[in-house]
């Protein structure tokens, strides 16, 4: 009887403790939603590198990989033909690192400003009205690239700049990855922990020196993943040097001149009167498929950033 008296308590109250059926079956269905979803970007990614691959295929059995990306000429449509993207990638590099000379400084101070000096109700206003410009179509950026920044340049530094030029679609594009480094590296300094900042006040440091040598290294890991992420939406931009910086390859690279990026090649093939079936098109599926990996490497090396100088806080 004892025995019997002691076990009836135990099994109430693990009755009372299992959770209900019904709510452990909700848990399991979000569970798996989740899972779902995380699988399906992972296969929507390598279905889209599947894609490439497949596509670009008849193109390098018919170009060699060192004329592709050692070749400077890019002539699909002359003859002879060339299909060299080596100029493609010097343009689009120098569009992109005019972009990140206009985003990287601003987007940082901008940072360091909604982050330690402004009030809390000001952080509350300016980022998201910072955030705005994020939502603004591209190709407004590239009409007001066209029409507003290539004259004001003419006026007034650059008289013989180009109608079409490099500079004004990568300053312009620096405005437009702006948000992008701002609102990531703001959230990392706005991360770190108050106790660092009251430590180095308590030593004497000034509000300059806390920022400079307490803050801004302990968010260094955030702040490169910002730039890489920056510089791979700069490389994956289309509508303004479309519009901007126009169609014509230059080598050597001169950013006063017209040039013509990766994106601009996939959208003069992609507009262009070709049949689907044309050997043209598995150019188009190379081209893709560069910039495919292109901003997979980026976006890893991102990754590994963060991991390797990421700051851990017990």
């Amino acid at each position: 009887m004892p025995i019997t008296m002691t076990a009836q308590p135990q099994e109430r109250t693990s009755e009372l403790l299992r959770p209900p059926r019904g709510r452990y079956l909700k848990e399991q269905a979000i569970r798996a939603l989740f899972l779902l979803c995380g699988l399906s970007a992972i296969a929507i990614t390598l279905l889209t590198a599947g894609i490439f691959v497949q596509g670009s295929l008849p193109f390098f059995r018919e170009v060699s990989l060192g004329e592709f990306l050692g070749s400077i000429r890019w002539a699909p449509l002359t003859i002879p033909k060339s299909y060299g993207v080596l100029a493609l990638i010097a343009d689009t590099l120098v569009i992109t690192g005019i972009a990140l000379l206009v985003a990287l400084p601003l987007g940082i101070l901008s940072a360091v400003f909604l982050s330690e000096y402004a009030s809390e109700r000001s952080r509350r206003v300016l980022k998201p009205v910072l955030e705005i410009l994020a939502g603004v179509p591209t190709v407004v950026y590239g009409f007001f690239a066209l029409r507003f920044v290539t004259p004001l340049l003419q006026q007034t530094i650059l008289p013989d700049l180009g109608f079409w030029n490099g500079l004004s679609a990568g300053i312009v594009m620096g405005f437009m990855i702006l948000p992008l480094v701002a609102s990531l590296s703001e959230d990392v300094l706005y991360a770190v922990p108050r106790s660092l900042r009251e430590g180095a006040y308590a030593l004497g440091a000034t509000k300059f020196e806390v920022i400079w040598k307490v803050v801004l290294p302990a968010g260094f890991s955030g702040i490169g993943a910002a730039f890489i992420l920056a510089m791979s939406r700069a490389i994956g931009e289309t509508m303004i040097v479309a519009l901007a910086a126009g169609r014509t390859p230059a080598w050597p690279p001169d950013p006063t001149e017209p040039m013509m990026t990766l994106t601009t090649t996939i959208v003069n093939i992609a507009t262009g009167d070709h049949e689907a079936t044309a050997f043209i098109w598995s150019a188009l599926f190379a081209v893709g498929l560069l910039l495919f990996l292109t901003t997979l490497v980026l976006n890893i090396a991102s990754y590994f950033i963060v991991k390797r100088y990421r700051e851990r806080y017990e």
